[in-house]
């Protein structure tokens, strides 16, 4: 048996767009059976803020593989046995938030990888069942991102980005506000700016940048050099919802 590819890790590689969906309420295996049916190449499935466990993380992960969708877990800890116990239970990527220091990104790397790329502990992940040498492949497949939200990271970027084994560094603009003291206020000016700054740093070390996208600013992220992006499924909710209930209201 041959090991399972991760398909946005090979994209990504091979200098393509990737794009991953994701929601604000907590992802189950029947939702990845519904929205893997219009093509994602990958579902963010959030465990930092999100109601989800590790007795969780098999079935939705299973789902993933099925509609061929890299399975990406937004972890809530920077610890060596909670990142290799995702990939141990079904895990196709990790997500690290509030990565702020080189040294953080490395415990990342180092914990996802199996000798001679890192130090994930021993096991055969459910991705490894009947795979042969599943140790040998495993690092070829793992998916790797830290997440760059915070203003000191930004002013660390230039050492983290020297870090191996790290796939993404995607910016979130929302934590990046707070941090600047513009609570609330992504789409502030400045923020905005610092953003674009630091698209501009991981392109030109030749690393791959991710960011969360709307409609209608997605081709323009892609334009920036952006490969990872990540879009919610709420506002198209929010704008089916409100068009719908006011052709109603016009047959009150």
């Amino acid at each position: 048996m041959q090991i399972r590819k991760n398909k946005i890790k090979h994209k990504l590689t091979n200098g393509e767009i990737t794009s991953t969906v994701m929601t604000p309420f907590p992802i189950t295996a029947g939702f990845i059976d519904f929205i893997g049916q219009y093509g994602f190449d990958g579902v963010w499935i959030e465990t930092e803020h999100g109601a989800i466990d590790f007795a969780d993380i098999p079935d939705i992960t299973r789902a993933a593989d099925l509609w061929d969708m890299t399975s990406i877990i937004r972890l809530n800890l920077n610890l060596p046995s909670v990142i290799y116990r995702t990939f141990d239970v079904g895990a196709q990527g990790i997500i690290m938030p509030h990565v702020n220091t080189a040294n953080e990104a490395r415990i990342v790397a180092e914990s996802s990888k199996f000798y001679p790329l890192g130090n994930r502990g021993m096991f055969t992940s459910r991705q490894g069942i009947g795979v042969e040498d599943y140790t040998l492949k495993a690092n070829d497949e793992t998916l790797v991102i830290v997440m760059i939200e915070d203003i000191i990271a930004v002013e660390n970027l230039a050492e983290i980005l020297t870090v191996d084994n790290i796939d993404v560094f995607y910016l979130a603009s929302m934590d990046l506000s707070q941090s600047m003291g513009l609570l609330d206020q992504p789409n502030h000016p400045q923020v905005l700016k610092t953003i674009d700054e630091s698209i501009s740093k991981i392109v030109a070390a030749g690393r791959i940048a991710g960011i969360g996208v709307t409609d209608s600013n997605v081709e323009s992220y892609i334009e920036k050099g952006v490969s990872f992006v990540v879009t919610k499924i709420h506002p198209w909710l929010e704008k089916g919802a409100k068009n719908f209930l006011d052709h109603c209201k016009k047959r009150n």
